[in-house]
């Protein structure tokens, strides 16, 4: 396969940036979409070019670190899927892509497809998490009996792994699916009970803290997401919301 890529290309959060083409020959279609770039920074080191800086780590879907926004969609044309995951079978011979960073103020351009999202670690600092007593004995797996619907719906929520395609798709540049996610997993156990008040405060303070704009429901995110998750926890964190701040 022959390629057209249109890579944006930032030396810093300073510069300006801009979209640099590059044309790249012998692509097989079974590389991932990650191998792809690697061998264009392959090339583009034989040439003593700077090669270009995009996130990655796990290439396994898990670790939500490959973010990247492809031909105008968050990861790429397929669904449910991170970028690693994508392959070049999903293009044609002679397709023109375009490849760049996430878009949102609170995800600043590192370098080139590099964004920081250490906005996302203080959210999840800010509350996503339990207290638990560590002392005597491991108690039991299944000591806390828990309905299989929430469990189910706390598992579902808990694969959310982190990589801001919500955002980077969302027109406000919402975090609400991830901090509900977030808050969620946590609001449907017991375990999550003791701090739940302080949780949804906290994090949705933090949230607003980050710059992130507010959810008008355009639902963008949830199909956008890697990983599925529903719209239905942004109503479940506007509910635990809504009690934390009557107790209040």
């Amino acid at each position: 396969m022959k390629l057209t890529l249109k890579i944006w290309r930032q030396k810093n959060a300073q510069d300006k940036g801009k979209m640099v083409d590059y044309q790249l020959d012998n692509v097989s279609p079974d590389m991932s979409f990650l191998e792809m770039l690697d061998v264009l920074n392959q090339d583009l080191i034989d040439k003593g070019e700077s090669p270009i800086a995009f996130d990655h780590d796990c290439r396994e879907g898990i670790c939500g670190t490959c973010s990247l926004f492809i031909n105008g969609r968050a990861h790429g044309p397929q669904t449910q899927i991170t970028a690693c995951q994508l392959h070049m079978r999903s293009f044609n011979d002679g397709d023109t892509i375009y490849i760049e960073p996430w878009r949102a103020k609170a995800f600043p351009v590192v370098k080139d497809l590099i964004v920081d999202r250490s906005s996302f670690d203080r959210i999840q600092q800010a509350g996503g998490f339990i207290s638990v007593n560590t002392s005597g004995n491991t108690q039991d797996a299944n000591a806390i009996p828990i309905e299989k619907e929430h469990a189910d719906k706390a598992f579902d929520a808990a694969t959310c792994i982190g990589c801001g395609a919500c955002v980077a798709s969302c027109k406000n540049s919402s975090a609400m699916l991830f901090v509900s996610a977030k808050v969620s997993q946590f609001a449907l156990l017991p375990q999550g009970q003791v701090e739940a008040t302080d949780r949804v405060l906290n994090m949705v303070k933090q949230m607003d803290e980050e710059g992130f704009g507010n959810c008008t429901n355009t639902g963008a995110c949830e199909v956008e997401c890697p990983k599925g998750i529903s719209l239905e926890n942004i109503a479940r964190m506007n509910r635990e919301y809504l009690k934390a701040s009557l107790k209040g």
